[in-house]
Formats: structure tokens, sequence, C-alpha cells
């Protein structure tokens, strides 16, 4: 009688919604799934947020075959906007944890559960991830200390070696418990596309107003591919544009978050941060259109601010 092999190990899951928003990718989506999926452990579900109008007949098939064997959930979005697709996808998450993730990454096979680990802590409402650059090493030695202030945290380096508390995450790895981002309202769609600059950073510093702890944990490293094709890269160069995309988040984010002088100082400096460049010194006929996307910026920011933040419904505005 023919010997029947042994049934092949069920595969490790951990309670994790991965959240990919994507917009404009095609095969680096598909090879970022693919590390996804080889995960060990893996994650329980994988949600793709998918803002593209129409793929490429090869990323089609791939984002059909997987989602009708089970493997992704692949949630089609008309409207581009990466803070309403990751609202989105918070709704639709059906996991304790939720992990939200670039769509133009390399991660190791462990990645999922350097994530997953770190919630063993009760006090740890989220987690933010090392994001290394292209060409960027971690960097060793580099010591945080926490000033309270979430203006300041903007400072945090995320190619960091050392795990460390935080105020601030990168949404292109950034896991955090579900019920605690539902409950300070997710993130604000005020944060308008292309670009919605700085809506990570906002939202965890409402997680941290309402007692949340952020671990910053190295071992959960991304290899972020700076795709050239898609994602916010659709809006062109912000050195040599006058429109407000490029700089309204940020003017939003501190009139959000900051308080008093360090509130202002924020605002006032980032004008002459962003013209004070090697590109504009060579290019100075530049700076002025740069300086009229600046102003542009804070009076389209100044009018979202005070017509108050787009969260979830069920939260505490």
């Amino acid at each position: 009688m023919k010997a029947v092999p042994p049934m092949a190990a069920e595969v490790e899951r951990v309670p994790v919604s991965v959240a990919i928003p994507t917009y404009g990718r095609e095969a680096v989506l598909v090879r970022t799934v693919e590390q996804l999926l080889a995960q060990r452990p893996a994650a329980a579900e994988i949600l793709v947020l998918d803002q593209t109008i129409a793929h490429e007949p090869a990323t089609d098939a791939h984002l059909r075959d997987w989602h009708a064997a089970g493997r992704i959930r692949w949630i089609r979005i008309a409207e581009p906007s990466q803070p309403q697709a990751l609202n989105r996808g918070l709704r639709c998450a059906t996991q304790e944890i939720v992990l939200c993730l670039d769509d133009d990454v390399e991660v190791e096979p462990a990645f999922v559960g350097a994530h997953a680990r770190c919630y063993a802590d009760a006090a740890v409402v989220g987690v933010a991830g090392q994001v290394l650059q292209p060409g960027q090493a971690p960097r060793t030695g580099y010591v945080h200390v926490d000033s309270g202030d979430p203006l300041a945290a903007q400072d945090f380096d995320f190619s960091s070696a050392a795990a460390a508390w935080v105020r601030n995450g990168m949404s292109g790895n950034l896991s955090f418990r579900r019920a605690a981002a539902l409950a300070v309202g997710g993130f604000d769609e005020n944060f308008l596309p292309p670009v919605s600059y700085r809506f990570d950073a906002e939202f965890c510093a409402r997680l941290c107003r309402a007692g949340g702890r952020l671990r910053f944990e190295p071992a959960a490293t991304v290899r972020h591919l700076r795709a050239a094709r898609g994602g916010t890269r659709t809006t062109g160069s912000h050195l040599t544009s006058a429109s407000p995309a490029h700089g309204v988040g940020d003017y939003y984010f501190a009139l959000r978050c900051g308080r008093g002088w360090p509130r202002a100082r924020y605002l006032l400096r980032r004008p002459f941060r962003e013209m004070r460049t090697r590109f504009h010194l060579l290019h100075p006929w530049w700076i002025p259109v740069k300086f009229v996307g600046e102003l542009r910026a804070l009076a389209l920011a100044l009018r979202l601010h005070r017509r108050g933040p787009r969260l979830l419904e069920n939260a505490d505005a």
C-alpha cells in the first residue's frame, strides 16, 4: 500500500492585518506582496488598498489570482488619498494589529513577526519600524532624547539601530492596535493628496496624547526602494513647484500639533529651510517660485485648520 505523505505543517499566523495603500505601482508592488506572502510567522491577512485606475496585465493577473485564492484582499478605491485609503484599511481590517506598509519596499521573512512581538508589552500601542533609504545603512550610536514635543519628534532618525520610545512614525512601516487607532479617529483626511505629508506624524501625536506609547523597533526593517513611478512622485519635484501640495501637510501638522512659540518657530522656519538647498543655490531663479508655493501652502493649511480635522465618525474629535 502506498504511504500517505505527511501533511505540511500549518503556517504560524499572528493577529496582524497588513495594509498596503498603492497607486500607480506595478512590478514593485507585486514583489512587495510576494515578500509578505513569504513571511514566517505570517500575517493573518494582507489588504491591498488599490487606488490605481488600471494596472498592467501582469500586475492585474497577480492581484486577481491572489485575491481569488484568499491570499490577499484586493480593495479597489476610486479616489487616490493615502489617509483615506488607510482609514478604509482600518475599517476593513479584522485583526487586533494593523501594519501599514509602503508598496515599494524590501523586507526580511521575519519582518511581520518583529512587529507582532512588540505587542507582548501591554503598554505598547504602536510600533514604528526602521526605514532604510537607498544606500543607507543602520545608524549605530544614535541616541534619541524624547522632549515631549511632537514638532521636535520629527527629527528622529528612522535608520537608527537602537530601540527607543518615540512620538513619531512613518506610515511606510508603522503598526498599531486597531482599537486605539479607531478611538482617536484614525487618519485625518484633511491631509490632502497626492502628497499628504505629515499625516502619519499627526496620527502618532494623537495616539500619544491619548496616553499610548510608541516603540521604535529596529528589527522591523524595511528597505525603501523609492520607486520612480507612482506614489507621491506623480506630483513632480517640490524644488521647482509653486503648488501648495508639497508644503500644506507640514504647515497643517504644525497648526494641529504645535503650541505657542515652538509652533510659530516651526512655521516661520519652514519656507527658509525649503529654499536653503544646494539646488536653489545653483538655480536661484527657482527661489521666487518656491516661495509662492510656500505661501499658498500656509494659506491652505490655515483654512483646513479652521475647518477642523476630518476623522472617522466613531472617534472622539
